[in-house]
């Protein structure tokens, strides 16, 4: 008998058409899945798409690897064989982390602290990194700052908190560990991965890919992840608090959902495998990521 106390599921289409199904306890509303209707010929696969030790004996270092996208595909890098090392400016966070990563997949992931704001503190990660686990073969710079602001409301302050770690930080570990590479001559991939505002979206990539044609004859390639909306607690608790605007990207998005972890780790980790060693300088973007890597490289 359904009444009040009864806890069952209502398919109804909401103002776009889209199948809304939800989960009602009475007149409260426990769950509800915003997909669009085609989401269903769309869906993301969870396992890893390389085969097993792609990356034995390469190692990683992964910037922001403690939680969210960094921490996913710090995950998958082991999975598959790769010795990870994990930074981020909460030590405790990226601890707990590499201990749990550590026992999933059975391949030691180091912690280290580091704010790579700060050149010098960048410069002591790196020789940390090279001491424990030796030069890196692949580095992925994830680390981040954001939060949702009307740019009229922009300060210098808040500007330059975000420009300070995703532009500043990013040039700051790229060229250490470029030159303890070039000393070394060892080559490696960069590959970066940024969800930000406007000005580091253009600026950032753009000084990666020159550094590709530049650094190429050193053995390195470089290119650039920026993902469509992938939702994180960190992220989406700072940027969609309310979840009104992940209700209008998936209007947007031709697949009608939002994009996994899952799916942005297993194109970070193509990039960074042999089997993308012709690509070099390439800018992946948006919701179609997939679709660029195969037709524009």
């Amino acid at each position: 008998m359904k009444g009040e106390d009864t806890v069952y599921m209502i398919s109804e289409n909401d103002k776009y058409g889209r199948g809304a199904w939800f989960f009602s306890y009475g007149t409260k509303i426990l769950y509800q899945n915003t997909e669009a209707v085609q989401s269903k010929f769309f869906p993301p696969l969870q396992k890893a798409m390389l085969p097993p030790n792609s990356f034995q004996g390469k190692v990683a270092f992964i910037t922001g690897g403690g939680t969210g996208l960094g921490k996913g595909m710090t995950t998958l890098l082991s999975s598959l064989g790769a010795q990870c090392v994990i930074a981020s400016r909460k030590i405790d966070v990226v601890k707990v982390t590499a201990e749990q990563i550590s026992s999933q997949t059975g391949n030691k992931v180091h912690a280290i602290q580091c704010d790579v704001r700060d050149p010098e503190m960048v410069k002591n990660t790196v020789s940390e990194l090279i001491k424990i686990a030796g030069h890196p073969d692949i580095v992925i710079n994830n680390a981040a700052g954001n939060f949702i602001s009307p740019t009229e409301r922009l300060s210098p302050n808040a500007w330059k908190t975000i420009t300070d770690i995703v532009l500043n930080g990013t040039v700051f570990v790229t060229l250490e560990i470029g030159k303890q590479l070039i000393k070394a001559q060892k080559g490696m991939l960069f590959i970066l991965h940024i969800f930000i505002g406007p000005m580091c979206y253009f600026i950032v990539p753009q000084s990666l890919l020159s550094l590709a044609a530049e650094w190429g004859k050193y053995g390195m390639r470089f290119n650039v992840i920026q993902p469509g909306p992938i939702k994180t607690k960190g992220a989406f608790s700072r940027l969609d608090p309310t979840g009104e605007f992940e209700k209008e990207m998936i209007d947007r998005i031709p697949c009608g959902r939002l994009g996994t972890v899952e799916e942005l780790a297993n194109l970070a980790a193509f990039l960074c495998s042999d089997y993308a060693s012709w690509i070099n300088g390439a800018v992946r973007s948006g919701t179609s990521l997939v679709l660029h890597v195969l037709l524009n490289i």
